[in-house]
């Protein structure tokens, strides 16, 4: 009697159908946002924040990311957060306090970056407010940006809500 090859190709290639159907219907079929972890995205109290952060924001459903400390919201993603960032020193940018939330944003093209002020760990959200609403994304955002103790914030705010 003829020995079975250890490797069969039809079977190898049910196999590998097989375990893409179970992880896309597993993930939702949304595909895995590739997002660089910060430095300190190690930091105790970046799981703090992480664990609470919101599944929708601005009306986008939240993805996996394959890094720590990272959030991703939109496919493709629209709002990106990285926990764990250099925490800002003084600045000249501009700082807006949303819900008690500090943060001192960047404009750049074609994005934002907003960094949290006042908070070790830092932790910095990208994202195009051409497309997002920067009010909604920080309101959204401030009570699990809020569960990093604040140890100080802006001296000169330029803007401060309360946002629902």
């Amino acid at each position: 009697m003829p020995s079975q090859p250890l490797f069969h190709p039809v079977r190898a290639a049910l196999a590998a159908l097989a375990a893409g159907t179970a992880a896309a219907v597993l993930s939702g079929c949304s595909s895995i946002a590739a997002v660089q972890s910060a430095d300190d995205a190690a930091n105790p109290a970046c799981a703090s924040m992480m664990v609470v952060l919101p599944d929708v924001l601005a009306d986008l459903e939240r993805r996996e990311t394959n890094s720590q400390g990272t959030a991703a919201w939109g496919d493709p993603a629209q709002v990106v957060l990285r926990c764990g960032v250099t925490v800002p020193g003084p600045s000249t940018d501009p700082c807006v306090s949303v819900n008690g939330v500090d943060w001192v944003a960047r404009e750049g093209t074609p994005g934002w970056t907003l960094t949290t002020y006042g908070r070790t760990p830092a932790t910095e959200v990208l994202f195009d407010p051409n497309r997002v609403p920067s009010s909604t994304v920080l309101a959204e955002l401030a009570p699990a940006a809020a569960k990093i103790p604040a140890q100080g914030g802006c001296t000169s705010v330029d803007t401060s809500v309360d946002l629902p």
